[in-house]
Order: C-alpha cells, then structure tokens, then sequence
C-alpha cells in the first residue's frame, strides 16, 4: 500500500514538474509578445524585494560570521590570515549569496504565490477570470517571474555586502586582523566575472522560484488541504530545483584548473 502511495505521489509530482516547464515556456511566449501588468508587476516587486530584505540580511550577516570562525582560526595557523577575506568573499559571491538568499525566497515568497494561486484555483476566481477573458498567465504568473527575476539579484548583492560586513566584524574583534588587511584582500580577490557570474544565479533562481510556485498553485486541487499540499511541495520542488541548477551553473561558469586566489 505505501510502496502503491509513493509511485503515484512521484507520478503525480512528476506530472507537475512538467506542467512547471511547460508553463516557463508560456510564459517566455508570454514576454515575447509584450504582455506585462505593470501595476501587477511593481505590486509583486514590493512583495518579493522589501519584504523579503530584513530576513535576506538577517540570514546573510550570520552567514558571514560564521564562516569566518569556522575559517580565520586554520587560516592564521597557516599563516595565511591576509587571505580570509579574500576567500569569503570569493565564497559569498560564488555560492553562498546567491544560493541562500535564493533558499530564503523560496521559503517566503515561493511559498506565499503557491498558497495564493492555490487558493484561487480551488475557489474557482481562476475560472472566473477566464470566463472574463483575463489570461492568468498574464496577470498572474509574469508579474510574479518579473518581480523575483529582478529583485533576486539586488537582494542577493545586498545580501554579499551584508555578509562581508559580518565577516568583517568577527575578522577584527575576535581574531585581531586589520580592517584595511581584510578589505583588500577582498578586492585583490574579486573579479568583475564573479559579481556577474552572482547576478546571473540570482535571476536564474528567481525565475525558478516564480515558476515552480506559481505552476504548484495552477495545478492545485482537493480544497484547503490541496493548497496545504501544494504549498509544501513547491518549497521542496523549489529548494531541490536551485541546488540541482547551481550545480550545472557553477560548472558552467567555474570549471578548470585555474585558481582564484592565485590569479591564474
């Protein structure tokens, strides 16, 4: 019986895996043509950007922080303190920025256009709207893909800036480096390739969020307990869908044998 449950809740995910990309690429047809809701649009912008930043920041300070303790101590006994900041803030831009500050979108925002899809879909406004000859794709879901494809990336950079300044906290109070040290080993690491190569994962992510949520809560069924369901399936859809994507995307843009911190 549970072996039974687990084919056809595998098979039904998969099924909306796919209704997911196809819906990506409505959406993309969507654009093309030119139809944006702008009020729509800046309305989900607020949401997805302003609302989100305190958590964003909050997140990406203690992130800084911590990989600095777990980091500066074996640096220093190597003799390689003048590094550290290099080093997280190779890691910041690279991975952590963008890959947490994506997780916590999805968790907030992801989630929050599921529920909200999902509890038109079963209330039928859905319906209503196309029985008024309103596209829900149109007023609904690029809104949304607008919205977290251009405020990921600026939540991401303030999230790199937030997390250096953790970093940098913990770097000069606890382990006695000097400030100037820290910022230029940073600098001296940084590349314009790896601020980009940030802002490209972020609006990668974003798209995927708004994607996923909003496809989750078009195919929402069985009441308030499918908009449950739903919910929590795209965060997990959406969470498994950002490392797999970051994966190819670092591999893509990082592969090789040269070294970032060598110059090579």
């Amino acid at each position: 019986m549970n072996q039974t449950t687990s084919k056809s809740s595998l098979g039904e995910w998969s099924q909306r895996l796919l209704a997911a990309i196809f819906l990506g690429g409505q959406v993309l047809v969507h654009l093309l043509r030119g139809k944006i809701h702008r009020r729509n649009t800046l309305e989900q912008m607020a949401a997805v950007g302003p609302d989100s930043l305190f958590i964003a920041l909050l997140t990406a300070i203690f992130v800084g922080a911590v990989f600095t303790i777990q980091v500066a101590r074996e640096f220093i006994n190597f003799g390689a303190g003048n590094i550290i900041g290099g080093v997280l803030s190779v890691a910041l831009t690279r991975e952590l920025a963008p890959v947490l500050t994506a997780v916590v979108l999805a968790g907030r925002v992801g989630s929050a256009f599921a529920a909200e899809i999902g509890t038109m879909r079963v209330s039928e406004q859905i319906d209503a709207m196309l029985m008024l000859r309103t596209d829900p794709i149109d007023y609904l879901v690029i809104p949304r893909v607008l919205a977290c494809c251009l405020m990921l990336p600026i939540l991401t950079l303030l999230s790199l800036v937030t997390g250096m300044f953790g970093g940098l906290i913990i770097a000069t109070n606890i382990y006695n480096l000097s400030d100037t040290v820290f910022l230029d080993s940073a600098r001296s690491f940084l590349g314009i390739w790896d601020i980009f190569s940030a802002m490209i994962k972020a609006c990668c992510f974003g798209i995927l969020i708004a994607v996923i949520g909003c496809s989750w809560g078009l195919t929402t069924t069985g009441g308030a307990k499918g908009v449950g369901q739903s919910t929590t399936t795209a965060v997990v859809t959406a969470l498994l869908i950002i490392f797999v994507s970051n994966f190819f995307l670092s591999w893509l843009m990082f592969q090789g044998t040269g070294s970032a911190f060598l110059g090579l």
